[in-house]
């Protein structure tokens, strides 16, 4: 059974309030509802005086009306008493200031007080629930590291950050040459002496800052593992356990694949606008998104805050267009999720989120977006098989943590974004309607025809290896440029030309780089019939000389006419392309579409703005149409309304 619902908070109302939403709820065709993550204050108004009345009584009325409920452990928002009588719980941002109570989030991971009282409130409300037959998810926490909380420089931090590295190199001298400490005197006697990177004059070693990323993301998954396993001794047998994933997730300092590995599925917040933007996210980076939560656990994934309005704390964001939220739905669906809950039930007129606005809003009316929320929950009750269905795709992204935490400690150019290099490589692909995963790079992708490799200067020999392998069978590989560049300990290869490891596998050599900023265009000019015959490029260039490779772009300006800027290099069955500028994705189109046809892989061509989704069960075709456009397209003899979403069946 798939579940629709909505995040309702019943401690932000008065009591009577509660028979007409739950009554509201319902009628909306919703089966579920999910609460609880922000309300520790009320299950313990003072240290150890646990209560959970209130929700007794939520729950009892919730099973009045036959829904169901993810409860939310309360710990991203701790309650004041524990803050006045335990500062040290709190965390501190790199110039030494302490963030003080309010907000949410503010708490120090490495905190030995937080992480007892944490533990203490997540088994006692468990542990009364246990037998709950309503409550049948716990979620863990609310957003881990959203809204810059997966950062803490505080002394608790700094001398676990010692204990981390003491343990994992053991010998002062070994972490001393590997970090090449002896560059600017930085020569360390003991570990003690190591400092949390926070401000200095010029910048900190790039060694020092991805250690320091790893134990970011290592204090955010021990805190959050250990959450996950009190909750896990403590649950009844029909409750699962899950967090809900916060957008941003590359600009995370934590890795997601280790953050959700214990849990029984991923959850995902998906919000295509927010807040101070004036238009939406492009529908390619919010595919990427679903792509990425699905590729997380290899499995579909939930939506438990969907956007149905305008949201903003302080300065609102881009109001969704009559049908758009349910568009931004309906690709969540094509693209893996199984259930979705909207945020939020009911918008709230105190505190900081008076302007997240809901399917109800402050002047209580029923209006288009419950109408709007209320058709999409009915029409998807119809194809509950189907969402529960695996999604099989053909190419590959790969991501590695480490990689893009070495790019955040030298970006190189100044306009360089992960995000827009990643979605680079993805977006030809998801333009001719490709079913396409985003999985990490340790993972298995033997069984894909295309594997893409963004900006990966961190690669390993061993991700090289079984890259060539791959490659060696059949496969088409995709990198872009600086791959190779270093090794795990976020230094230079040192006697290797780039893209070093790889080198053999790509058949070029690049002899120099120029980094770009985004107002900085080149030319290129196509050698070959897959590329077009003029485009740009901007952000980075490698200047490339082939060595068994066929060029498909040269640069076409005054010095650099000489130097490949994409190539193509057959390796054993198969081959590799490297992309050695920021290329213009008009630049790229013909280049996927050869591939894409090679390998006889399922692609859809569509309007601009027209997104197409295909799925199978059970021996039949499910088809997604999706306009994400603010104007009427015709496509396979359907006309479709600005921003209509549809799904059609065949055999």
């Amino acid at each position: 059974m798939s579940y629709f619902g909505v995040d309702y908070y019943p401690e932000h109302w008065s009591a009577h309030q509660m028979e007409e939403d739950l009554s509201g709820i319902k009628a909306l065709g919703a089966n579920m509802i999910r609460i609880g993550e922000f309300a520790w204050h009320l299950m313990e108004p003072k240290e150890g005086q646990f209560d959970f009345t209130f929700f007794d009584s939520v729950l009892e009325r919730a099973k009045e009306h036959n829904l169901k409920v993810m409860f939310g452990t309360p710990t991203a928002t701790f309650p004041a008493w524990l803050a006045n009588q335990y500062p040290s719980i709190l965390s501190e941002d790199e110039y030494g200031t302490v963030r003080a109570f309010g907000g949410r989030r503010q708490y120090c991971f490495n905190s030995d007080i937080y992480r007892k009282y944490s533990a203490q409130i997540t088994r006692e409300l468990v542990r009364h629930y246990a037998e709950e037959e309503a409550i049948v998810v716990w979620q863990v926490d609310n957003e881990f590291g959203h809204e810059g909380s997966d950062q803490c420089y505080c002394n608790q931090c700094e001398q676990a950050f010692q204990t981390y590295l003491r343990e994992k190199y053991e010998d002062i001298t070994e972490l001393n040459e590997r970090w090449g400490t002896i560059f600017w005197g930085q020569t360390y006697n003991d570990f003690s002496e190591i400092p949390a990177p926070r401000p200095t004059v010029t910048t900190h070693n790039p060694s020092l800052k991805l250690d320091w990323a790893r134990f970011r993301s290592f204090s955010v998954n021990q805190y959050t593992h250990e959450m996950t396993k009190i909750i896990q001794e403590e649950k009844g047998e029909h409750q699962q356990v899950t967090t809900n994933v916060s957008g941003g997730f590359f600009d995370k300092w934590f890795d997601h694949e280790e953050n959700l590995r214990p849990m029984d599925f991923v959850s995902y917040d998906n919000y295509p606008v927010w807040g101070g933007l004036e238009e939406p996210l492009p529908p390619a980076a919010v595919a990427l998104g679903h792509d990425f939560n699905r590729g997380l656990q290899g499995q579909n994934f939930w939506i438990v805050e969907e956007l149905i309005s305008a949201q903003g704390h302080d300065v609102i964001g881009y109001l969704p267009r009559p049908n758009q939220a349910k568009l931004w739905s309906y690709q969540a669906f094509a693209h893996g999720c199984s259930n979705m809950l909207y945020f939020r039930w009911r918008a709230m007129t105190r505190g900081a989120e008076q302007f997240c606005f809901g399917v109800v809003d402050h002047d209580n009316r029923y209006g288009r977006k419950y109408h709007e929320a209320q058709e999409v929950f009915t029409e998807m009750k119809d194809y509950e098989t189907l969402l529960e269905s695996p999604i099989t795709a053909d190419v590959a992204v790969l991501y590695d943590y480490e990689n893009i935490w070495a790019w955040r400690s030298q970006i190189q150019s100044k306009d360089f974004d992960f995000n827009n290099e990643i979605l680079r490589l993805y977006q030809p692909f998801y333009e001719l309607n490709t079913s396409i995963d985003v999985i990490p790079a340790e993972r298995d992708f033997s069984s894909y025809k295309v594997v893409l490799v963004p900006v990966m200067q961190i690669l390993s020999t061993e991700l090289a290896n079984r890259l060539k392998a791959f490659a060696d069978s059949g496969g088409t590989v995709m990198f872009s440029f600086r791959t190779g560049l270093k090794d795990k300990d976020n230094t230079i290869y040192f006697g290797q030309s780039l893209p070093g490891p790889v080198a053999d596998l790509t058949g070029i050599r690049v002899e120099e780089i120029e980094s770009l900023s985004a107002e900085h265009q080149i030319p290129l000019k196509g050698e070959n019939e897959e590329a077009e015959k003029e485009t740009t490029a901007t952000i980075w260039r490698d200047l490339i000389i082939p060595e068994g490779a066929e060029v498909l772009y040269h640069y076409n300006d005054s010095f650099y006419q000489d130097y490949a800027a994409v190539t193509k290099n057959t390796y054993g069955e198969g081959e590799a392309y490297y992309i050695g500028a920021g290329v213009d994705v008009d630049g790229l189109r013909k280049i996927v579409k050869s591939i894409v046809t090679k390998h006889q892989i399922e692609y859809h061509e569509s309007p601009e703005g027209v997104e197409i989704y295909t799925r199978q069960v059970d021996g039949e075709r499910y088809t997604f149409y999706l306009n994400h456009s603010h104007q009427e397209k015709e496509v396979n003899h359907l006309s479709l309304a600005p921003y209509e979403s549809t799904i059609v069946q065949t055999e």
